[in-house]
């Protein structure tokens, strides 16, 4: 069934009228579908990534291989999320700038070649289809609908974040909001 607007109200987490293709850094954190601890189990504050999480951290790893625009910097895969640093960068292709609108929007159901939300809706495909396939649930959710993002705006910031998700398993004890399926599977 089709979302009905005059019920269904998704609020655009995206700065209005940001152009999210140009170059920069960006944080990301994708939530598991009702928080569930898909990914592993963290043991002694470390991560311990199962078949799943193994899946999710390939994937997460294939996407600087396949858009060249991208690299990736501090990543963590815990049991119900992931966040990642994403940093576009100003590549040429061929001896041209790479081609992009400077007020280009994303629009729901409209991906723009070489966005943050087009990276991360492929991202998340490409995960939901192997694990689906290994568990053998075709079209089962993998993932909540949105994710949450973070424009880096400057060196105290990216160090900041990329503290905060080294730290991450560390603090995973005393996040009250870590539920889900304490299997780890």
């Amino acid at each position: 069934m089709p979302d009905d607007p005059s019920i269904h109200r998704r609020r655009s987490i995206r700065l209005p009228g940001y152009d999210y293709t140009q170059p920069g850094a960006y944080s990301v954190t994708i939530d598991t579908h009702r928080h569930r601890n898909l990914f592993g189990k963290i043991t002694n504050g470390e991560m311990r990534l199962n078949e799943w999480g193994k899946i999710a951290h390939a994937e997460w790893l294939k996407t600087a291989v396949v858009r060249p625009e991208i690299t990736l910097d501090e990543f963590k895969i815990m049991p119900n999320h992931m966040h990642g640093i994403i940093m576009i960068m100003d590549v040429d292709f061929v001896g041209a700038r790479r081609r992009r609108a400077p007020t280009t929007a994303e629009q729901f159901g409209r991906p723009v070649s070489g966005s943050i939300p087009t990276i991360i809706r492929a991202y998340k495909s490409a995960v939901t289809y192997c694990i689906n396939r290994t568990r053998r649930t075709t079209g089962a959710p993998l993932w909540q609908r949105n994710y949450y993002e973070h424009v880096i705006r400057n060196e105290h910031d990216l160090s900041r974040i990329r503290e905060y998700i080294r730290n991450n398993p560390m603090r995973w004890e005393l996040d009250m909001g870590n539920g889900g399926d304490p299997t780890g599977m």
